[in-house]
């Protein structure tokens, strides 16, 4: 070996390490943004958009929905409708509604998320919406984190209506009242994707304030 490679060789080998950390550096940054990416996808598995609109109504269902109602819209003898301030995305009609029996005021929120004449369209949305919610996680503070669970049944258009109920799932008893139904209703022609959280058996929507 030459006095000139002896010379070199402690660059040489500096030069690889240094060459070995950067490469070492790239490799670690590839691996945190992959695993960043997958935490991401896990999350919107378990989140989104129609998700997070839920999860904002059902937590303020124990206030009776006060802190999402907005301005009246129309007050009828028994009932009275007030805009509401969260909305599923896609929506056309979101609002809360009161209604008043023996002293007693029952509420509930609705979004129609859809209008057609296209039963099939109609049909689709009402399973895209349904995806977007079965299984999904509903965090409320105080509680521990509930599942929102139900078995999908196809519509068909031989039923003007069309219903799926979801359950908050474990069941506790402030919640046991809760109602979160999914629904496909025709209306004279128009077939109409509905969600809709409520408490008993009483639900209303509607600009003529139709009671279930």
């Amino acid at each position: 070996m030459t006095v000139f490679s002896l010379l070199h060789l402690p660059f040489f080998y500096t030069n690889l390490v240094l060459k070995s950390i950067a490469m070492r550096s790239t490799l670690l940054t590839l691996a945190f943004l992959i695993n960043s990416a997958w935490l991401i996808a896990q999350d919107d598995v378990f989140s989104n958009k129609t998700n997070v609109a839920l999860e904002k109504v059902i937590r303020d269902y124990p206030n009776r929905f006060h802190n999402i109602k907005g301005d009246m819209i129309a007050q009828h003898a028994q009932t009275v409708e007030y805009k509401s301030t969260i909305s599923v995305p896609g929506a056309s009609y979101c609002s809360i509604w009161k209604y008043t029996a023996a002293n007693n005021d029952f509420y509930n929120w609705n979004c129609t998320t859809f209008n057609s004449t296209n039963f099939m369209q109609a049909r689709a949305k009402f399973k895209e919406v349904y995806d977007q919610i079965e299984n999904t996680i509903i965090k409320i503070e105080g509680q521990k984190p509930f599942i929102l669970n139900a078995q999908y049944r196809t519509p068909t258009e031989l039923h003007n209506l069309n219903s799926i109920t979801f359950e908050l799932l474990p069941i506790v008893d402030e919640m046991r009242n809760l109602k979160i139904d999914l629904s496909l209703e025709k209306e004279s022609s128009i077939w109409k994707v509905r969600l809709s959280v409520y408490e008993g058996e009483r639900k209303l929507y509607g600009s003529t304030a139709a009671v279930q």
